[in-house]
């Protein structure tokens, strides 16, 4: 199938053939009859991406800090892989379409195939012939619904709230500041309301274009002379009850003039791009007017219980969510209570979007609404993409499942160069992020079905996605005779990890995991001096907060963050000391949202050895993410966040200090293909397993106040 990409690098905008999306749980997927372009959104990310490296981060400031602090932690060469990964990447456009069902997932029973939905969320309702959507991002349409008009779906949705932070009744007047495509279509969902609509804009054909269509009872441009002595005349010399800010501007405008044409405590909602510093006088403070933000689509944006997983809000007690506005809205345009006809000023063929952005970005005609349009006649299959030719088969044939941030940087960038290795097929969640990794790392083809990756051109497993979908790929990989490397945690329960252990000893394969940190030179050094036998270590870890909100905190999705990140901490005093966890206690200071991720974790292990890894989320984050001590026979050593060993024995300290963090991980990648080559094993199974099944008894620990339990 074919999907609009932009690289935000060089803004090199281009149609080409991508592997379908994944049909992931509670998702259906769409074959798009039309999408619609949003000049402000899409605009701004595609005027963005055509500026220099110098424009781009004068546009984004808070990512160049970001870029900043990642450089301070992690030095130079990880830096530079993540912002080349951001620049390169193949980027989806789009965030509204229409078109038909053509497979439901295997627990979704709202839809079925041939039904006509409208879709909405960025990352998901793309420019591209084939989407998949969640549940809770697609509507049902009636059978003889304009799919063109419907594809507006998601700017209806944004509008619709933004209407409804205004709490307006029959009657009431408000205006409306800003008329490009959200602001004409909040004007007519408040005129279909009963609301008297005051429209304004600076420019006099945006005005035009709703005095022509009666989008608003007055339509002003913002340099009209008396302007607000008009206003106060349509409403009694009172002002306007509320004011939705449609504009998107770097101005202080809008902000102001809201105040000054509003009511008495009246609304000013924010529905554009504007800043929101208004003067207190003497206006906002002497009016005590109110000011509210419009979230998007409106409750559930931004939920993943509510997005991805599709749990709804319970009607009684959330009337409107961003689903139900989007169903609002398309029987607004359904039931012809609002005609949007006029809104689409440019229809291209989808084959003709470079044009339709150019116009966008170059502002070289007027526009409101600008649709583009598939030819819904092209039949689509899943089939694998070929990137280059696939050689003979070679003694270790790698495959990729997942390939997001983590895996670009740190685990396909060290695949060696050997010819005994073959690198065959990428399959990841989006065909985008299959195909950019398959050409850039030199691998056969990219994938849209996961048996494309389970066939017998492939022997080994590489799984990088989230954490939920581990157990389901390392069992499946160990079931078909592949080795597999799974990124940490290796599953997220125990019963799954008892399927893992079994399905291991009857393949006779190798599984591994991405405990790098073992590998890390600095460790390898500490282990050579510090010798082996009983040893006491204490391993401190700022980990830092990470909001409840994140999938990583989800219980479902990423396990939380013991299993998710702490496994790394056990697994390194494992390695130290030389022996398997044999007891182990743990307790975490209470805090309100339950994430248990400022924890002390005391150990006990097989040869004696006694360690405590002290995992706090609360945190300065100046301070260096990771210290650990190790004490053994007179001698200590301190490894300071990867960059620095210190040595401690008989004589002078001895200091090793590195330029570059170094966490192991490209040891760890040559280790595990470098064994496979050699029929070595790299990290022991039964340390695997029990590092991993310490994760689960360290939650059990903390709900029975410290409890000892032994593995």
């Amino acid at each position: 199938m074919e999907q609009l990409t932009q690289k935000l690098g060089s803004g090199d905008m281009v149609i080409q053939e991508l592997p379908y999306p994944q049909l992931g749980k509670g998702m259906v997927i769409v074959k798009n009859h039309f999408s619609i372009i949003s000049a402000g959104t899409e605009g701004s990310t595609v005027s963005a991406a055509r500026k220099s490296l110098i424009g781009k981060a004068k546009e984004r400031p808070q990512q160049v800090k970001q870029v900043l602090d990642t450089l301070r932690k992690q030095g130079p060469i990880q830096t530079y892989r993540a912002v080349m990964k951001k620049l390169d990447a193949y980027s989806p456009l789009g965030y509204s379409c229409a078109g038909e069902v053509i497979e439901v997932g295997p627990d979704v029973t709202e839809f079925q195939v041939g039904d006509l939905v409208a879709c909405a969320g960025a990352g998901y309702a793309n420019h591209a012939e084939i989407v998949a959507i969640p549940t809770n991002l697609c509507v049902k349409l009636a059978p003889d619904a304009d799919l063109k008009q419907a594809a507006y779906n998601t700017l209806g949705a944004i509008s619709m709230q933004g209407v409804r932070q205004a709490d307006l009744r029959l009657g009431e007047t408000c205006a409306v500041i800003g008329l490009g495509l959200l602001g004409q279509l909040a004007a007519l969902i408040l005129k279909a309301s009963g609301v008297n609509v005051v429209a304004i804009d600076v420019s006099q054909a945006a005005v035009d274009i709703a005095k022509r269509n009666q989008v608003a009872d007055e339509a002003f441009t913002r340099d009209a002379p008396g302007l607000t002595e008009k206003i106060m005349q349509m409403t009694g010399g009172n002002g306007v009850d509320a004011v939705i800010i449609a504009a998107a501007t770097s101005s202080l405008d809008p902000i102001n003039y809201a105040g000054e044409i509003a009511r008495k405590k009246g609304k000013i909602v924010v529905l554009g791009a504007v800043p929101t510093g208004f003067d207190r006088d003497p206006f906002w403070y002497r009016k005590e007017l109110e000011l509210k933000m419009a979230c998007s689509y409106g409750p559930g944006r931004y939920d993943l219980n509510y997005e991805e997983k599709g749990i709804d809000y319970p009607y009684a007690y959330v009337r409107w969510t961003e689903k139900r506005n989007m169903e609002a809205f398309q029987q607004l345009v359904h039931k012809g209570a609002i005609n949007i006809d006029y809104i689409t000023t440019h229809e291209f063929a989808f084959d003709q979007a470079k044009q339709a952005f150019d116009m966008v970005v170059s502002k070289s005609e007027p526009f409101i609404g600008i649709a583009l349009k598939y030819d819904t006649t092209k039949e689509h299959k899943r089939s694998k993409i070929a990137i280059r030719p696939l050689t003979e088969e070679k003694k270790v044939n790698i495959s990729f499942i997942g390939a997001g941030s983590y895996a670009q940087g740190n685990l396909l960038p060290n695949i060696p160069s050997d010819q005994r290795i073959r690198r065959v097929g990428v399959l990841t969640n989006t065909g985008t992020t299959s195909k950019r990794v398959a050409e850039k790392y030199q691998f056969s083809f990219c994938a849209s079905d996961e048996h494309d990756v389970f066939n017998e051109e492939t022997n080994t497993i590489f799984v990088a996605t989230r954490h939920d979908s581990h157990a389901k790929y390392v069992l499946k990989g160990l079931q078909s005779g592949k080795n597999v490397f799974v990124e940490k945690p290796i599953c997220l329960t125990e019963t799954e990890l008892e399927e893992i252990q079994e399905a291991h000893a009857e393949s006779g394969r190798s599984v591994m995991i991405g405990f790098n940190r073992r590998f890390s030179p600095l460790v390898q050094q500490l282990k050579k001096k510090i010798g082996s036998g009983a040893m006491s270590m204490i391993y401190r870890v700022n980990a830092g907060s990470i909001p409840k909100d994140s999938w990583i905190q989800d219980m479902e999705i990423g396990g939380g963050r013991i299993v998710g990140e702490a496994c790394h901490f056990i697994d390194l005093l494992t390695y130290i000391n030389g022996s398997k966890p044999a007891s182990l206690s743990a307790v975490a200071i209470p805090d309100p949202n339950g994430l248990n991720d400022t924890v002390t974790i005391s150990i006990q292990f097989e040869n004696g050895s006694i360690g405590t890894v002290a995992y706090f989320s609360n945190g300065s984050k100046e301070l260096p993410k990771e210290y650990l001590e190790v004490y053994h026979a007179g001698s200590t050593a301190i490894i300071k966040d990867f960059k620095e060993l210190m040595l401690y024995g008989k004589g002078r300290p001895q200091r090793i200090k590195l330029f570059n963090q170094n966490k192991g991980q490209k040891e760890m990648v040559e280790a595990f293909v470098g064994n496979l080559l050699e029929g070595k094993v790299t990290i022991p199974a039964e340390e695997i397993f029990a590092v991993t099944k310490s994760t689960f008894l360290v939650l059990k620990s903390i709900q029975n106040k410290g409890a000892v339990y032994e593995l």
